[in-house]
């Protein structure tokens, strides 16, 4: 049934606008809000909002702005976000249905869309039972996604150089790191040139645990330092903090004939180094010929021939569990169960990781692909006989993904839409008008908002494209 969609931010590159084409094309009406210049650049269709309020005025401009447009459901990106935080929270409250937008938990060619919330915030159950209940049914394979690492380094530079150059439009606007353009070139420029380095220096390490450690390592593959699975859906407060745990156990519990080999994340290559900090712990702990530190080495093959594998919350533990190797988790994540991951504290995972269930493995990731996985990919559009997206949606389209009877809510109800446009009204709420742009009243937390017409440029010529 079409509907009033709002979308809050999505992906660097021009996935949001895409969405919009698709999701204007199936019938619905879309809006959009900015929050930044950065968002403004890669979206070129119709109904877009400013935000330029601060951040703690921002829940009560989108009661009105839910109100007044009569908004059934919303879609964002990423659910830890400070916005994406308060605007769930709002969404609930009003009974707007909310669909998150993630990184696939397969990866690399799908995508994550689902209702309410992802990883942590998921709803999906935790029951074995609910998935190997189940009729198996082989899911057909998927379109390859490809390579996207050049198109991502594209897209965010010209993100931070739009947001940036826009700064002073949104002077209240708060990232999840500094909006400088310059640094940002120059941390994938660097990031191209380590990965160079590191195929050459990290080789020696990875052709030995391929043809002599095989059973004889634990793996743990690190997050990005600013992923918000790690401060939201654990009891770390740093990867640092998760590193020095990981090497205190392992020295005093593991195996001696074992070691010990970190990997690095390939996003965050141009922005951390862990490689002094795990060589001064393997000294602090004496396992300094156990312990080392990855950059490259094919993912697929270094958890195929690891003994077990421990990470936080990443998605590459149901990468390791397909591989059949056991995975320790340190957090919350959506195939935290028993028979797919290590129920028993870290300590006594290094003697005994336990087995993996293929079967529920199976049916679990029949369930993903069927229900929150679509084919496809935020950067580039894999799938040409789909719509504008690219994106073979999970149920068959995405008005069916994205239906609110999905997010166990249903569309507001007139009378709340009222109290909350008397409420708006009450408090001379800066709503944006849907001529001008501008808003009637303002107060201190709210600045006004434009609206801008689609294909109008937003900042110059900085213009995303597929």
């Amino acid at each position: 049934m079409p509907g009033r969609v709002l979308l809050l931010q999505g992906p660097v590159g021009p996935f949001f606008s895409l969405l919009a084409e698709e999701l204007k094309s199936e019938g619905h009406e879309v809006f959009k809000i900015h929050f930044n210049g950065g968002d403004e650049v890669c979206y070129t269709q119709s109904g877009a909002h400013r935000y330029c309020g601060d951040l703690a005025g921002w829940p009560v401009f989108l009661r009105a702005f839910l109100a007044r447009h009569k908004i059934d459901r919303i879609f964002l990106f990423g659910d830890c976000r400070s916005y994406h935080l308060r605007a769930t929270k709002v969404a609930r409250e009003m009974g707007v249905a909310v669909f998150v937008f993630e990184e696939g938990y397969i990866r690399p060619d799908y995508v994550t869309l689902e209702p309410g919330g992802v990883n942590g915030h998921s709803a999906l159950s935790r029951e074995p039972d609910d998935y190997t209940a189940q009729r198996p049914v082989k899911p057909a394979d998927p379109q390859p996604a490809g390579g996207v690492f050049w198109r991502i380094a594209g897209y965010a530079t010209r993100y931070y150089l739009a947001g940036w150059w826009r700064r002073r439009a949104f002077p209240h606007y708060e990232h999840h790191r500094p909006l400088t353009p310059f640094r940002e070139g120059l941390c994938w420029l660097r990031s191209g040139l380590r990965k160079l380095y590191y195929l050459c220096a990290d080789y020696p390490l990875v052709r030995r645990l391929g043809k002599r450690q095989q059973g004889k390592y634990y793996l743990v593959p690190l997050q990005v330092h600013c992923d918000k699975q790690i401060t939201h859906h654990s009891r770390y407060a740093s990867i640092e903090d998760f590193i020095a745990e990981v090497i205190g156990s392992f020295a005093k519990h593991a195996p001696a004939d074992t070691e010990l080999v970190f990997r690095h994340h390939p996003m965050d290559r141009a922005y951390h180094d862990y490689g002094r900090l795990i060589a001064r712990l393997a000294v602090r702990y004496r396992v300094r010929g156990r312990v080392g530190y990855l950059h490259e080495g094919h993912l697929p093959a270094l958890l195929h021939g690891a003994r077990g594998t421990v990470t936080i919350n990443s998605t590459v533990g149901l990468s390791s569990i397909y591989h059949q190797t056991p995975v320790k988790l340190m957090g919350s994540a959506v195939y935290d169960m028993p028979g797919l991951t290590c129920p028993k504290p870290l300590d006594a995972f290094w003697l005994a990781p336990g087995e993996v269930d293929s079967r529920l493995y199976s049916r679990f990731r029949q369930y993903l692909v069927a229900n929150v996985l679509g084919n496809g990919s935020f950067y580039r559009r894999v799938r040409a006989d789909r719509g504008a997206t690219g994106i073979e949606w999970p149920l068959g389209s995405l008005s069916a993904a994205s239906d609110p009877a999905r997010a166990g809510v249903l569309p507001i109800v007139a009378r709340v839409r009222e109290e909350v446009a008397v409420e708006a009204n009450t408090a001379s709420l800066p709503v944006p008008s849907p001529a001008t742009g501008r808003s009637d009243a303002a107060t201190p937390e709210i600045d006004s908002c434009d609206v801008r017409e689609a294909g109008e440029p937003a900042s110059g010529s900085f213009q995303c494209a597929y």
